[in-house]
C-alpha cells in the first residue's frame, strides 16, 4: 500500500483506519498495516465489506517488509496452516 496514493481506498492513520469503500473493487484484496497488525479487507459482489486480521507474527512481518507480494505469501500462510 502506497501512504501517499489517495486512490488506495484503505489507508491507516493516526486514529485508525479510514475505508474510502466507494473506491474499491468488488473482490479485490486490499491491506494495511496498523498498530504492528495487518488488516485486510474486501468488498464482495453485494457490496458487503469483509475485514480479517493476520494473527501469524511471520506472516505479518512478510507482508510488512514486502507489500507487494501480499498474494503470495497469504497462499503460502495458508498453505502451511493446512498441512
Amino acid at each position: 500500500m502506497a501512504a501517499t496514493d489517495n486512490d488506495y481506498p484503505v489507508v491507516a492513520e493516526h486514529d485508525g483506519i479510514k475505508l474510502k469503500t466507494e473506491k474499491m473493487a468488488t473482490d479485490k484484496l486490499y491491506h494495511c498495516n496498523y498498530d504492528n497488525k495487518v488488516f485486510l479487507f474486501y468488498k464482495d459482489d453485494q457490496s458487503l465489506l469483509h475485514c480479517y486480521e493476520v494473527e501469524n507474527p511471520d506472516a505479518v512481518r512478510e507482508i510488512a517488509e514486502k507489500p507487494s507480494e501480499l498474494d503470495s505469501i497469504l497462499k503460502r500462510y495458508a498453505n502451511i496452516n493446512q498441512g
